[in-house]
């Protein structure tokens, strides 16, 4: 009885197992190689972002069970970005500035990518905010990058929400 009492909610299960398909998915090779993401701290923060907010995108508005495992992925998300502070040696009384800086960050991007989003076929906000916040402006690689956005995108809303809703998701390979 008291293993089903600490036994973690399905929903919450779901979310880090979310979480670990985005950081997969995060860390492909050609996201960097050959659509010059920068693979550092910055560059690495933004493309998991960006995940993480297209999947919030394909849960959203879908019942109960989606917005609880939609919380679930933030949460994993989030405490992924706490223990990344933590092992890159930000002290703990820091630790609660960062996170928040990241949090208005994170809330930022997902605003401004939903705007992006919601104004498709004009693709011009997407590449914008990717030239913004994935390059720094130091590349023009951001149409490249829409359309691997765009086929994640696409790919996100072929997976059932059954199977999303249970933890499970298929990236379309970069």
């Amino acid at each position: 009885m008291l293993r089903s009492l600490f036994k973690p909610r399905p929903a919450r299960l779901a979310g880090r197992a979310l979480y670990a398909r985005v950081v997969e998915q995060s860390r492909t090779p050609a996201l960097y190689a050959d659509l010059g993401a920068p693979d550092t701290v910055e560059g690495r923060f933004e493309i998991y972002s960006l995940h993480v907010v297209l999947l919030l995108e394909r849960l959203r508005g879908h019942g109960e069970g989606a917005a609880e495992v939609s919380q679930a992925l933030f949460d994993a998300y989030v405490k992924a970005l706490d223990d990344a502070l933590r092992e890159m040696g930000v002290g703990d009384l820091s630790v609660g500035k960062k996170m928040r800086k990241l949090g208005e960050a994170f809330y930022g991007r997902g605003k401004n990518y939903q705007a992006a989003l919601d104004a498709l076929p004009d693709r011009g906000p997407l590449e914008a905010i990717l030239r913004r916040t994935v390059y720094a402006d130091a590349s023009d690689r951001s149409a490249e990058l829409a359309d691997y956005v765009l086929a994640q995108r696409e790919a996100l809303a072929a997976n059932p929400l059954e199977r999303l809703i249970e933890g499970h998701v298929d990236w379309r390979t970069a």
